[in-house]
Order: C-alpha cells, then sequence, then structure tokens
C-alpha cells in the first residue's frame, strides 16, 4: 500500500485524485482549506489535514500531523486562475492572490514535504499548465496565470538538485472540465486523473525535473 498526499483537494482535480486512489485502497491524505471540502475528503474515505496554502503557518501544522510519514507520492493541486491580458494593468490584489497560491504555495509545500517524499524515494508532481510554457506561446490571455505556472515548472526544475532522492515534475493536467478549466473543456476530471496516474506510476529517474502533459508526453521547450 502507498501512502499519497493531495495538496488542494477539495475539489475538481484534487478531489478526483482522493477517489481514485482511495478507489484503489491507498492510504490517501488530503488537504482542503475548508469544512466542506474536508468533508468531501472524508467521504471518500481520505485524512482530511486542514491547510490554506497561502498561509505560511498552516504547513508546519500538517509537516507536524505528518511526522514519522514516508510519502510514495505528493501531488501539488491548489491553484487558482485569474482573467486579464498584456493590455490591463495588473490588479496587484489579483496578482498577489494568483502567485501566492500557485507559486509560493507550492514552494512551501515542497520545502516542508519533499524530505518525506525523499525518505520513500518517492514522487513529487505539481500540477502547471500548457500555458505556463514559453515556447510557442501565441496569446496573452490569462497572462497572471500564465506567468505562475512558468514561475512554478522553474520552481520545479531548480528544486530538483537539492532533493536527489526524490522525482520532482511538473504535469499539465490538459483541458480539463472543472471550475477552473469551465465547462466547454474536452477532457472530463476522471479522464485526466487517470492519466495522470498512468503517467505519475511510470515516472523513473531520467523524469526527474521534467515538464510533462498528462498523457508522459514530455515538453521539449518550457
Amino acid at each position: 500500500m502507498s501512502t499519497i498526499l493531495v495538496i488542494g483537494a477539495s475539489r475538481g482535480i484534487g478531489l478526483e485524485f482522493v477517489r481514485q486512489y482511495r478507489g484503489e485502497w491507498e492510504r490517501v491524505f488530503a488537504t482542503a482549506r475548508d469544512l466542506p471540502g474536508l468533508r468531501r475528503i472524508e467521504q471518500l474515505g481520505g485524512a482530511e489535514l486542514r491547510l490554506d496554502v497561502t498561509d505560511p503557518d498552516g504547513f508546519a501544522a500538517v509537516r507536524e500531523r505528518l511526522a514519522g510519514e514516508k510519502l510514495d507520492l505528493a501531488i501539488y493541486v491548489a491553484g487558482v486562475y485569474a482573467l486579464g491580458d498584456a493590455g490591463t494593468l495588473p490588479a496587484p490584489d489579483e496578482f498577489d492572490r494568483v502567485m501566492r497560491t500557485n507559486v509560493l504555495g507550492a514552494m512551501q509545500a515542497l520545502v516542508s514535504f519533499a524530505p518525506l517524499v525523499e525518505a520513500a524515494h518517492g514522487r513529487f508532481a505539481f500540477i502547471t499548465s500548457e500555458m505556463g510554457r514559453i515556447g510557442g506561446v501565441a496569446s496573452s490571455h490569462g497572462w497572471i496565470y500564465r506567468a505562475s505556472k512558468a514561475a512554478l515548472n522553474m520552481a520545479v526544475a531548480s528544486a530538483q538538485p537539492d532533493y536527489a532522492q526524490a522525482t520532482l515534475v511538473a504535469i499539465n493536467p490538459g483541458w480539463v472540465r472543472t471550475d477552473l478549466g469551465g465547462p466547454g473543456a474536452p477532457l472530463q476530471v476522471e479522464q485526466s486523473v487517470a492519466a495522470m496516474r498512468l503517467t505519475l506510476a511510470g515516472l523513473t529517474r531520467r523524469h526527474r525535473g521534467a515538464f510533462l502533459n498528462y498523457d508522459g508526453r514530455r515538453y521539449k521547450t518550457w
């Protein structure tokens, strides 16, 4: 039985990871920032942990709860989106909200939990987006979000040498039919998560620091 941590599992992709892994009787810890999210995790049989990824103090409390654990897999799912493009001045509060959740939260999660992943010689995946890929970008649509995911990709790649006993990857879930992806997205959340699970199960040391698509394809440019 593997021990798994899903960070940001109140709904959507994160909650679906909990559902699918618990369906295989894996041992799953999962975080949410509010009571409804924690209850949804509990209903699926996950061990719920309260965490707001924008609150630095919360990570210490979760790390204390996980003391002595070895994580075969950790997944940082938490993320938010912001509208706007390069023709519009970014609102400072919106910029801070996106960057604190998508980048700072991920960096804090990495420092807090990567040692537990290393202890199991495990894998740590960070949900990113193809919108954060600099190569081939054709639009500034959602540019704060784009910048945050590009920064996340760099954080993952640059952290890999510091955690030599773990495999860190950034993974794009595709365009998924969630609150963030919208109703017109082509992928159902169940499809995306099932494909990502196969990709994560197949990770080897040659994937360390990689930027992957949900189907396992490795991006040649970031």
